[in-house]
């Protein structure tokens, strides 16, 4: 099995799960989702724009700029994104 189809069957199980919950619950999810997503890429650009402004960059705000993006690298591998 190629990962391609092992990620088309992942992705027909979530969609199947979706299509049988309760209609609420999964526009719940959905908007937890992008909300979330939203709010990782806000913070990450605001912490870099913040540690710009400080008199020695590449300080504590960059570095938790990086665990922002590191957060926003692992939900890019989660398949909802391409489901939802």
């Amino acid at each position: 099995m190629t990962q391609n189809e092992t990620t088309a069957q992942r992705d027909a199980v979530l969609r199947g799960i979706f299509r049988s919950m309760d209609p609420d619950r999964a526009q719940e999810i959905r908007e937890a989702y992008y909300k979330a997503m939203e709010g990782l890429y806000a913070l990450a650009e605001s912490l870099e724009t913040e540690d710009d402004k400080q008199p020695e960059s590449a300080g504590p705000p960059l570095e938790e700029h990086f665990r922002a993006v590191a957060a926003i690298d692992a939900m890019k591998g989660s398949r909802l994104g391409a489901v939802l």
